[in-house]
């Protein structure tokens, strides 16, 4: 089975839409604000609304700065990111929600596209665990090529079926949605520069790795794929 091809146009467009939806909830509460303003001169009402607003705004710039990191340029080709911008986007982007970030990766210049990748795992690790826990993040290794993981516990854990093969670029039925784009865009990634991603679970811990392709690369396991994996309880949670 070869990898699913993507016109590079409609890539942009699911990307674009992905974007926009994380945005247009809080844009929108924005405008709900604005309006009970313009109509409500009632004082603790125009309290409330002031607060929806500031909350709300914050909630948009946090989304876009991650965005902007996770899927933009952030940058001239070749260039590094210093790894303290993201965790501070990705701070931003967890904010108060359900799920807690734990960053314990150092500081450091590290090349984009390895940076990218560090982004959108967070955001695959986030949505494992869908009713809220801790996701922690370490890199060992050289900054240039780092091996990358990521811990999620939470309650009852989750990964999606269709995972794998997003992320392998072998997605269900040969279509890609702009709910799916994010981790088919995870792989892409992955792959353009040659690392590999597996994905196991126990009890309540989703583990997640990234690593440089080692040669040869065995048949189980594919460039920018998830796979099951059993691990030592000891193992996983030695971070």
């Amino acid at each position: 089975m070869t990898t699913f091809a993507l016109d590079a146009l409609d890539l942009a467009a699911l990307l674009c839409s992905r974007v926009c939806h994380d945005v247009i909830s809080p844009v929108g509460a924005i405008v709900n604000g604005l309006e009970v303003l313009e109509d409500d001169n009632d004082a603790d009402t125009r309290v409330f609304a002031l607060d929806l607003i500031k909350k709300s705004a914050n909630t948009a710039s946090a989304k876009l700065q991650f965005c902007r990191l996770a899927f933009g340029a952030a940058g001239s080709a070749g260039a590094s990111i210093d790894t303290g911008d993201a965790e501070s986007v990705t701070r931003g982007l967890f904010g108060d929600d359900k799920v807690k970030l734990d960053w314990t990766a150092p500081r450091v210049l590290m090349p984009k596209n390895k940076v990218k990748l560090i982004l959108n795992l967070c955001v695959i690790a986030a949505g494992t665990i869908p009713r809220g826990g801790v996701v922690t993040v370490s890199t060992s290794g050289p900054s240039e090529a780092p091996d990358i993981r990521l811990v999620a516990r939470g309650v009852n854990p989750r990964v999606n079926h269709a995972l794998a093969g997003l992320l392998a670029g072998k997605p269900e039925n040969d279509t890609i949605d702009a709910h799916a784009i994010q981790p088919f865009f995870t792989g892409l990634v992955a792959r353009q520069i040659d690392y590999e991603i597996s994905i196991g679970t126990l009890d309540d811990v989703v583990l997640i790795e990234a690593k440089p392709v080692a040669a040869p690369v065995h048949a189980d396991t594919v460039p920018g794929a998830a796979t099951s994996i059993e691990r030592d309880p000891n193992d996983v949670f030695d971070l």
